[in-house]
């Protein structure tokens, strides 16, 4: 009787594809997946579906991509492989790294962090200029990674914006965006409104994505898209002449050329472009917001601060702030020097292309364990040995293959072995009474290392 009263999910329902005649799986909630429990449908587009997912063994939510039959039948397939492996290869905070890609279950699935939300839902709500303006620079940072290994993205849109904490923002659908393009056989691959005219007549080029990219930034910026004939200047250009510096205004002018050559060639020098505009902001703007900092600046705590990250911020690498008293903190550091308030988990902006799901630090593809925290083993994406400028130390272990340690590591990333060597900050002889690691008495209050306080 308790046999019978067992309930059992019905089977996955099946779509048939007219197109291609081929047959299509669609998940349901809690079905498994392999290691993974299907949690909900994120997203259903043209080449593919995306889900949430929770991953049992490690123990976080992913986003699965379940491309359609029908794009990785014969060639194609061969042709998304390539694809897959050269995104593989591209290291960048603001290129989705893909965690894994492989036949689950017979289903080809590609796996990927979970992001909070896309860009074209986040453009639904209000965003001030200088989110926009920041958001801008990520997007162009992502692209002109991807020209410089000669990528083409070919679907640069909002929904492949991918927004996570801390207001990063990450590329993402690489493989998708170049196989449709080989699937239409240059009829048009491409999302329309955001698709170049030379792209729709089956001529993409990084100029392509330039254009693509343009009409992303200025729909975000001014809150209008640009429409055919593109046709200078188009709705909502009073807002940007208002909110802009006119060197960005004719940054984005120089990106939507209808005619291809007179665009920028690529992302790689847009960006360059855009990084020789001091302040993308008006005066005004900049204005507002000094008035905000004098209001502050007669503050002692605030002029210690200011003080400290003139002097050790680019050593110590300062990227984000406590949540508890806002003071400036470093990625490595496991408390926070003004306050003593642990700091388990970072909730700031990591320079690296992936986090530890333990205490969401940055590392390095290659690593095999988070030279931060005593965390679990990494799954490395890439067999490929990357090296750092800031790899400064060695591990005492004679059996480490690598060897290599970045300053303030706890653990080796290779083999796990806790790190010996007591590290000092640059340019201060100040040490810990605990832990012998590098302090600064006259701005800490407690040890960001061991947390134990410091007294004079």
């Amino acid at each position: 009787m308790d046999a019978a009263r067992v309930s059992v999910l019905p089977p996955p329902r099946a779509v048939v594809d007219m197109r291609a005649g081929s047959v299509t799986l669609m998940l349901r909630t809690r079905q498994r997946l392999g290691k993974y429990v299907i949690e909900r449908r994120l997203a259903e587009g043209g080449f593919a579906t995306v889900y949430q997912a929770r991953d049992t063994i490690e123990g976080i939510s992913v986003a699965l991509k379940i491309p359609y039959a029908h794009i990785l039948s014969g060639e194609a397939f061969r042709y998304f492989r390539q694809e897959v492996r050269l995104v593989s290869k591209l290291e960048h905070p603001n290129i989705l790294p893909l965690k894994n890609a492989d036949y689950v279950d017979g289903q080809f699935v590609i796996v990927s962090a979970l992001a909070e939300t896309s860009l074209d839902d986040r453009l639904q709500k209000r965003i001030s200029t200088a989110t926009a303006v920041h958001y801008a620079e990520q997007m162009l940072a992502a692209v002109a990674c991807a020209h410089e290994h000669r990528i083409i993205h070919c679907d640069i849109k909002p929904e492949n914006f991918l927004l996570f904490s801390e207001h990063r923002i990450r590329l993402t659908d690489f493989g998708i965006a170049r196989v449709a393009q080989r699937t239409l056989r240059g009829s048009g691959a491409g999302t329309v409104g955001y698709v170049a005219p030379e792209q729709a007549m089956g001529r993409p080029s990084f100029r392509s994505d330039v254009f693509s990219l343009g009409l992303v930034v200025y729909r975000m910026l001014s809150g209008h898209l640009p429409e055919w004939p593109y046709t200078w200047p188009p709705k909502g250009y009073d807002r940007l002449r208002e909110r802009l510096h006119p060197d960005l205004v004719d940054l984005l002018r120089k990106s939507l050329e209808l005619e291809s050559r007179k665009r920028f060639r690529d992302a790689t020098r847009m960006l360059a472009a855009f990084q020789r505009i001091k302040s993308p902001l008006r005066t005004t703007e900049r204005l507002r917001r000094t008035r905000k900092k004098k209001t502050t600046a007669k503050d002692w705590q605030h002029m210690r601060r200011h003080q400290f990250l003139r002097q050790y911020g680019k050593a110590l690498a300062i990227c984000t702030r406590c949540t508890f008293c806002d003071g400036p903190l470093s990625e490595c550091m496991q408390s926070c020097p003004w306050c003593g308030e642990a700091q388990k988990k970072f909730h700031g902006t990591s320079t690296f292309p992936q986090s530890c799901p333990r205490c969401l630090r940055g590392v390095k593809s290659d690593w095999h364990y988070c030279g931060w925290c005593y965390g679990a083993g990494l799954e490395t994406s890439s067999t490929r040995e990357y090296q750092d400028r800031r790899y400064s130390g060695r591990c005492k272990n004679v059996r480490c293959q690598r060897r290599q340690l970045m300053p303030f590591m706890k653990y080796c990333p290779w083999c796990h072995v806790r790190v010996q060597q007591a590290w000092q900050i640059p340019g201060n002889s100040q040490k810990c009474t605990r832990c012998s690691w590098g302090v600064l008495g006259a701005f800490w209050s407690y040890c960001p290392w061991c947390t134990k306080r410091i007294t004079d």
